[in-house]
């Protein structure tokens, strides 16, 4: 059957009435029973490729799916679609009365962990009546190169060879080539199978910048930007100290999320926050992945992510809906320090390929050209050369040459034997400004006080910007010394050229800075009552089923319904996101909304 063919279904379950970029492509290779890897952006429509097959398919469609939460997040949009879907995970209460649903035939998906699937008693079942297709989400996590790998699941591809006239389809949004690689390797994907989407998010607004005040300016961050949101920390006990500042500085409702909390205080902070229309999370890392919230309207890092493949996943969860989100990241000098002391505790074998990893995201907080162009060229794409939607792009900063400035700084390292941190070495350069380091004795070194005026305005930010490049690294105690690129920058054998620092870029030019909603997405009415009206009617219908409200209807929903008023349910179908089973069990309630308007 065709993806054409489809349509028809696709409008009925979905409310849609085509597909979005490759989804078609996709679909076809699975009803077609071919073996398929999906590489597609955060918010491009992924699970569709499987939901749909699930209701057009003779049989189950089995999901492979790394966290609980993430099941348990598409078990409830799959439902509200009509979609017979169930779960088998440690928290369900239904596990026997689910596998005999299977046995039965009364199952369109069914959702497991790579763990349970893996497991004999799991073949079983398979073999008392084959699957339709597997799905094996999140399929970065097969490959030791993924940024998220689970050993787990290694151990799928016995159980997919065991199905041999099974189809299997693979999605992630985040694989770069040499991932890709070894994820058609290890899943058994012909070459051919792979078919990749691209990486753009263009209604994800990317903003980088030094961390100097990080709670004033993630309280700036937030302020501008209303609806839920995810702040990333570096610590647990980072995410609770700045959730507590956070909310006193903002008023609104701010909750921390890490490993250390008891699994009943992780589950409600994730329930909470899903079901919010303007809920806040400050998380580790360990937070995101199994969420599936369409909604985030801002994702903000208080430090450097573990990888440029984190940054694309984390930053990816906000603006799943279309609607424009904004992604937020303050790094420092330290960040880079401690992350290549880690690369020191690798494996010989993976070092060169994490340093690789680190080395592109000092190149993304450091350049002056447009970072959603640098970060789509890392994952292997030919983007244009400006986006018009990031922070070099908006309000582009002047680029300096800083070569004969650092080549001061280092010999001030090295002089001072590498061993003092960067207040002192600025200090030394500085000379009498900063009497206090004469004590010491570098007033008698040859570079004593050779740096003054904008020069030393530019002392901090350049090492920020040596230690991004490697070529100065810290010691143990919080001293500066060489890096691997330290002598051929010392001798002038490489430039150094550096973005104007912030500060000065906004006394220079009024601190222009674009604003949401210019990105081609429709923002949220303000001030109309009828788009209120209908937001507090699906609140109202979300606690009654016991969901989130997104899995009612989407904003873009109701932005079209106020826009549009429909009169009838025919009218109401037209609506795109409007299937038939929620036109059904709901479409009455709007429709009465939207006849006292």
């Amino acid at each position: 059957m065709s993806a054409d063919a489809l349509l028809p279904l696709l409008k009925s379950t979905f409310g849609f009435d085509a597909f979005r970029g490759r989804q078609a492509e996709v679909v076809a290779r699975v009803m077609a029973g071919e073996r398929t890897l999906a590489v597609m952006p955060t918010g491009a429509g992924k699970s569709l490729t499987y939901q749909l097959p699930a209701v057009a398919l003779d049989g189950c469609v089995v999901v492979v799916s790394p966290l609980i939460a993430l099941m348990h997040d598409q078990l409830r949009g799959a439902r509200a679609a009509g979609i017979r879907a169930a779960s088998l995970t440690s928290v369900d209460a239904d596990f026997a009365d689910t596998r005999q649903a299977y046995r039965d035939g009364a199952l369109d998906l069914l959702y497991i962990a790579p763990e349970r699937a893996t497991g004999e008693g799991f073949r079983s079942l398979m073999e008392a009546r084959a699957p339709a297709l597997f799905a094996i989400d999140e399929a970065h996590c097969v490959s030791e190169w993924g940024h998220d790998f689970r050993p787990d699941y290694r151990l799928l591809r016995p159980l997919l060879d065991a199905f041999p006239g099974v189809p299997r389809l693979a999605l992630t949004a985040t694989a770069d080539k040499h991932t890709r690689e070894d994820i058609l390797l290890q899943l058994g994907i012909p070459a051919e199978g792979l078919v990749l989407a691209g990486f753009d998010r263009p209604n994800i607004r990317y903003r980088v910048s030094p961390r100097v005040s990080p709670a004033k300016q993630l309280t700036d961050f937030i302020t501008a930007n209303p609806g839920p949101g995810i702040v990333y920390c570096p610590t647990r006990d980072g995410t609770e100290r700045m959730a507590a500042k956070l909310a006193a500085a903002t008023g609104r409702r701010v909750a921390a999320y890490h490993a250390g909390l008891d699994p009943e205080r992780r589950a409600r902070v994730q329930h909470d926050f899903v079901a919010s229309e303007d809920g806040i999370v400050t998380a580790t890392v360990a937070f995101g992945m199994g969420i599936d919230k369409p909604d985030v309207r801002f994702v903000a890092h208080a430090g450097l992510p573990k990888s440029i493949e984190s940054y694309y996943q984390e930053t990816g969860r906000a603006g799943r809906d279309g609607d424009p989100a904004e992604a937020l990241m303050l790094w420092g000098a330290d960040d880079f320090a401690r992350a290549r002391m880690r690369l020191g505790e690798l494996p010989e074998a993976r070092m060169a390929g994490e340093r690789a990893r680190l080395n592109a995201l000092a190149a993304l907080v450091e350049t002056v050209e447009c970072r959603r162009a640098l970060l789509l060229r890392h994952f292997g794409e030919t983007p244009p050369e400006r986006c018009g939607n990031c922070d070099t792009c908006l309000d582009p900063p002047r680029q300096i040459d800083a070569t004969v400035l650092a080549q001061k700084l280092l010999s001030a390292v090295y002089r001072t034997g590498q061993s003092y941190g960067a207040g002192h070495v600025e200090a030394v350069l500085r000379g009498p400004a900063y009497e206090r380091v004469a004590p010491r004795g570098p007033d008698k070194l040859s570079v004593f006080g050779i740096v003054a005026g904008e020069g030393a305005r530019l002392i901090k930010p350049l090492v920020r910007t040596l230690v991004a490049r490697e070529a100065l690294e810290t010691t143990e105690h919080g001293g500066l010394m060489f890096g691997p690129a330290g002598r051929a920058m010392m001798k002038g054998e490489t430039p150094v050229l550096m973005a104007e620092p912030p500060v000065k870029r906004t006394q220079r030019e009024g601190g222009r800075s674009g604003r949401r909603g210019d990105t081609g997405a429709a923002a949220n009415p303000v001030g109309d009552p009828l788009f209120e009206a209908l937001r507090a009617m699906r609140r109202e219908l979300a606690a009654e089923a016991q969901v989130p409200p997104y899995v009612i209807f989407h904003d873009a929903a109701l932005r079209a319904m106020a826009s549009e008023r429909p009169a009838t349910r025919a009218d109401l179908a037209t609506i795109p996101g409007v299937g038939a089973k929620k036109l059904e069990a709901w479409g009455d309630a709007f429709l009465n909304v939207i006849r006292q308007f």
